[in-house]
């Protein structure tokens, strides 16, 4: 069994350790823009076909490993990230310029996640059951016997983002998703955090010998531009593909998978305004801890969150001056902060300067940019009337920064929210005053745009849950019926398949109707629990 190495710059492909020769490129840290070694080679046709040839071969014996299995190799490579997570938050630190504490969460928010797919995996929740038994007597005709099982789909390509290294990285929860349904993962490292990935690529290859599964479950591949991801999708034994970043990236890989002989989703999670409504009635209330929560938010790891909120509507009144200048006084006096790389960066500064010579706009805090990578906070306003004829004031500004929306009264607002794009999140402040039948109707407009409504909070922080949706309407997401955080993100690798009148010696055994797993499943439209459950349950 191999050890766990440090990073050589090469791609893991099956099993084994390939340095390809092809150009190549290094990783930067963040902080001087110093470059680190070691060099890492860029992956071609042939290690992209190495690959989803290894994941092919490894999907043919994965579909049938039951699912105890996959449970220990996820907590296996969760052990081993706890285990390496001084060399992991070392080197990411290095590569993304975050701080031990940020990384520290983050590695135990990444080792949750494996645990909880592990949980998945054994439990069988997914495959989501149900058994109509025949009526050989009904008329006109009989009825058969059908059963549907939920199954996964294939090799499945994972894009690593580059604001969460490790929770949406190597082994983040895209992963973790995939590989408890049984479905093998090749990732695309991101060439920010080259080393970072190719850590944990030798955490699971650990794991892989020490839990007997096939090799091909999982290959890392890296790439500086965006053609190794664009072969990777394009690859006829690609099943999906799951993406966080932005939406030109996220929107370039689902119309390159749209446009292959036999499509396949991209689920991709990209920009997001994550629009905040604080009501009068909340900020005649309570505005200056409003003023403190929204700031702590705004700023939270440089406003390089998906969730940070860029965008927030207040109705014009005397709290609403308070809490503009108060809000603006917060930012201006928040320290500087090192954004993820030099791209992020100029990005930002970009987005801003455009932002400063739209018409009408205000600036309240002018945040900037020093050194390599530092960046300051930066808040805007403008009038609801003229936001609503400004498209580009409707785009993501990913950095630590913010639009206020000032509207002239509460239609005026609800009629501003309805030119809201899809969001991941959107968010209510509501007081006392505040009646009930508007609010409701506030809600309901951010319901209708985005997966996740926080009512009195923040939406940075997103808790992995059973219940949790990371996810929303384009161009949030590609996918409305999708989320990339809770249990419900392995749906997005299975598929529904029906069996009709198959010999129950020949089904799954989640299918079979002794019920051998031991699992709840729904009979003729009526929800069954295994009797084991039943006596387990069933008071003493």
């Amino acid at each position: 069994m191999p050890d766990f190495k440090e990073p050589d710059g090469s791609h893991l492909i099956g099993g084994e350790w390939i340095c390809a020769e092809s150009s190549s490129f290094s990783a930067r840290n963040a902080l001087t823009g110093e470059e680190l070694s070691p060099v890492f080679s860029e992956a071609g046709g042939i290690e992209v076909e190495a690959a989803m040839s290894a994941a092919r071969s490894a999907f043919d014996l994965s579909r049938s490993i039951p699912g105890e299995r996959m449970a220990a190799l996820l907590e296996d490579i969760a052990d081993g990230c706890e285990r390496e997570q001084i060399s992991l938050t070392a080197r990411a630190g290095l590569e993304t310029g975050l701080l031990e504490a940020r990384l520290k969460g983050e590695i135990a928010r990444t080792i949750g996640q494996l645990k909880l797919f592990a949980r998945v995996a054994r439990e069988h929740s997914w495959v989501d059951a149900v058994i109509d038994h025949p009526d050989m007597a009904r008329k006109p005709a009989p009825k058969p016997d059908i059963r549907r099982i939920m199954r996964p789909i294939g090799p499945i390509i994972v894009f690593d983002a580059s604001n969460f290294p490790f929770a949406f990285g190597a082994c983040g929860g895209d992963t973790a998703s995939a590989l408890a349904v049984g479905c093998p993962v090749v990732v695309k490292a991101h060439p920010a955090h080259p080393g970072t990935d190719s850590l944990f690529a030798s955490i699971v290859l650990e794991s892989l010998y020490r839990t007997d599964m096939p090799l091909g479950m999982f290959s890392l591949l890296h790439g500086l531009d965006n053609e190794t991801g664009a072969l990777l999708v394009q690859h006829p034994d690609t099943a999906a593909a799951a993406f966080t970043g932005s939406l030109k990236a996220g929107r370039q890989l689902f119309d390159i998978a749209s446009a292959r002989p036999r499509p396949i989703p991209v689920y991709a999670e990209m920009g997001s305004l994550n629009p905040v409504a604080i009501l009068p009635g909340a900020l005649e209330e309570r505005w200056e801890a409003i003023v403190a929560g929204l700031s702590a938010s705004i700023t939270m790891g440089c406003g390089q969150f998906c969730t940070k909120p860029g965008l927030i509507f207040v109705i014009k009144g005397s709290f609403s001056t308070k809490f503009a200048l108060s809000l603006a006084d917060k930012l201006a006096s928040a320290p500087s902060a090192p954004m993820l790389n030099e791209r992020i960066r100029l990005e930002f500064e970009k987005g801003r300067r455009n932002i400063e010579t739209l018409p009408n706009i205000r600036v309240l805090a002018s945040g900037s940019c020093s050194g390599y990578a530092d960046c300051s906070p930066s808040l805007f306003t403008i009038d609801s009337e003229d936001w609503r004829a400004k498209p580009a004031l409707q785009e993501e500004l990913f950095g630590p920064a913010a639009i206020l929306v000032e509207c002239s009264n509460r239609n005026d607002m609800l009629k501003t929210l309805r030119v809201l794009p899809g969001q991941l999140t959107g968010t209510l402040h509501i007081g006392k005053q505040d009646s009930e039948d508007y609010v409701r109707q506030v809600a309901q407009l951010l319901e209708a745009r985005a997966g996740r409504i926080v009512f009195n909070g923040y939406p940075t922080g997103v808790e992995v849950s059973v219940a949790m949706v990371h996810g929303g309407l384009y161009p949030a997401a590609t996918f409305p019926g999708a989320t990339s955080v809770g249990t419900e993100a392995a749906r997005r690798f299975v598929r529904p398949i029906a069996y009709q009148n198959m010999p129950d010696t020949l089904l799954p055994p989640a299918l079979q109707e002794a019920n051998p797993l031991g699992i709840r499943r729904l009979e003729d439209g009526r929800w069954l629990e295994p009797p084991q459950l039943i006596l387990a349950e069933r008071p003493r």
